[in-house]
């Protein structure tokens, strides 16, 4: 559409609307002017214009803070509760309340929505999209997790690290379950905690998010997603460091932690030992000991299925997926390729 016909376009619905049409010094063509308001708004407990309103020391009729203003004394209002009787909606906050196993499949590389959501829907509790080792951005995460929203698992994410931006990015996306991995220290799980959940447990912002509004999502969740979605969300918070281990316990009792998770390989690769050596041994075995003392849920890969408290499993990637099921619908025939002597096929 040229400009003259866009021109002659805005001109007949300012018609239409019984408005004529404004142009400015310059000839070009403006908006017309607002309406006036029929009534102004009103604002009766406003500071006066121009005047200092003491609002630091003296609290408005009313209401429930008195005194001088003190962010350590402030009592929240109720605004955002959960509804009286609410329930809890994720279905794996369900399972680790209760106890029983919760396992993640891991969505490393792929971006295609297609692959997202065929493993959302094969089994799996949750899906661990892993963002700490790969290289995609947000807006494809959310793309997949809006693809299929009410897949069997629910979406959920390995954070790179603890930060406003990564758990704010993932939450606004719609993540259920953060995971944060190599924490060091109790400030550490304390800041990744205050990201998670909005006040008064955390600091979470209350952005307009799509997962907020889109009844596809979570806009339609009973009790309302901003009111219910502290007691809903999941975090795990992993120990992979000496740092870690050190603080240990401190981590596993910080309030609003779901689990804590022993991270098998980093362990290793941070103290030095293979998995057979008793030494590696004993740094799962306080990363258990925090979690039992401090009641919380207890995490490690599927392949710990059966190891003594652990009812949370970090579970294979896409391709093992494939590999597994491949394996199944092909039975004696896996593998069977022809190996030729020559050739870029060679085996």
């Amino acid at each position: 559409m040229n400009r003259w016909l866009m021109s002659m376009c805005a001109v007949g619905v300012y018609v239409a609307l019984g408005l004529a049409a404004v142009t400015d010094a310059s000839g070009q063509q403006a908006a017309p002017p607002a309406p006036p308001l029929t009534k102004p708004p009103s604002f009766p407990l406003a500071a006066p214009a121009g005047k200092d309103s003491n609002a630091r020391n003296v609290a408005p009729s009313g209401a429930l803070n008195k005194g001088a203003f003190d962010p350590k004394t402030w009592k929240n209002g109720g605004a955002f509760a959960a509804p009286k009787g609410s329930k809890i909606w994720n279905p794996v906050k369900l399972k680790m309340q209760r106890g029983e196993t919760v396992v993640a499949g891991t969505l490393y590389q792929a971006f295609d929505p297609w692959v997202y959501c065929t493993m959302a829907n094969a089994g799996y509790d949750f899906i661990w999209t892993e963002m700490q080792h790969s290289a995609r951005d947000w807006d494809a995460v959310a793309k997949m997790w809006r693809t299929c929203p009410h897949a069997k698992a629910v979406p959920g994410v390995r954070v790179a690290h603890g930060t406003e931006r990564e758990i704010q990015h993932a939450l606004d996306a719609g993540a259920l379950v953060i995971i944060v991995p190599t924490v060091d220290s109790v400030e550490e799980a304390t800041e990744a905690r205050d990201w998670t959940f909005f006040p008064p447990l955390g600091r979470r912002s209350n952005a307009i998010t799509v997962p907020a509004r889109d009844p596809d999502m979570w806009g339609s969740v009973p009790g309302g997603y901003r009111n219910t979605i502290n007691d809903n969300v999941v975090l795990i918070e992993m120990i992979e460091t000496l740092e870690g281990l050190k603080d240990a316990d401190k981590i596993a009792k910080v309030p609003g932690i779901t689990a804590i998770f022993a991270a098998g390989n980093d362990l290793g690769n941070f103290g030095g030992f293979n998995t057979d050596a008793p030494d590696y041994e004993r740094e799962i075995n306080i990363v258990h000991d925090a979690a039992i003392k401090a009641g919380v849920r207890l995490c490690g890969p599927l392949a710990w299925l059966g190891r003594p408290d652990f009812t949370c499993f970090q579970g294979g990637s896409e391709e093992d997926a494939i590999a597994r099921g491949a394996a199944i619908d092909l039975g004696p025939l896996a593998n069977t390729h022809w190996v030729p002597a020559v050739g870029p096929f060679p085996h």
